[in-house]
């Protein structure tokens, strides 16, 4: 069997129609993301407007149980394209769940997140979910309504305590008294 050697492209060639521009850019946008069978994202653009909200990737009932992995994946590529690329990833690091199928539901998502990362080349980072509540509340095992208050007193509106986790973790990993600007 020949293998076919590859031209080197010129300095003004354009991508062929086939492959896909990269889902990583170098401006500033952060995608913050609370994992789990509704994901809770925040993210802010280039121009630093935040935007956020839930997604639910519960299966459906004909559905395996791999294809929630799928539409995550699909989520992420559209929500990297939608605001031009993504220059870094912040998702909350869980060490302990309350059975075992979160933990699996917990596991696979991780799996999906960072192998997605790591195929368009976004930088990620894991942050404890007791460093994201003592950010946002001052204490480290704030309960679901104190994150929603305190987000809410930041003058943001969440839907949940999915979707306030993702904007705390996202202002942690932004506001420079938070954790990494």
């Amino acid at each position: 069997m020949a293998f076919t050697t590859l031209a080197a492209p010129t300095a003004n060639a354009s991508l062929p129609p086939d492959i896909d521009p990269p889902l990583r850019q170098t401006g500033n946008t952060v995608l913050a993301i609370d994992l789990g069978t509704t994901v809770g994202w925040a993210l802010r653009m280039g121009d630093s407007t935040i935007l956020s909200g839930t997604q639910t990737f519960r299966p459906g009932r004909f559905e395996g149980g791999g294809m929630r992995y799928l539409r995550f994946t699909d989520w992420l590529v559209e929500i990297a394209v939608r605001a031009h690329g993504i220059r870094r990833l912040v998702f909350e690091e869980v060490r302990r769940h309350a059975g075992t199928d979160a933990a699996h539901v917990y596991g696979g998502f991780l799996g999906t997140l960072t192998a997605w990362c790591e195929e368009h080349e976004v930088p990620y980072e894991g942050v404890p979910v007791g460093t994201i509540k003592r950010y946002a509340t001052g204490k480290g095992n704030a309960d679901k309504a104190a994150m929603i208050a305190a987000i809410r007193a930041r003058g943001f509106l969440p839907a949940d305590d999915n979707e306030a986790d993702a904007i705390a973790l996202l202002l942690w990993a932004t506001e420079p008294t938070g954790g990494r600007a």
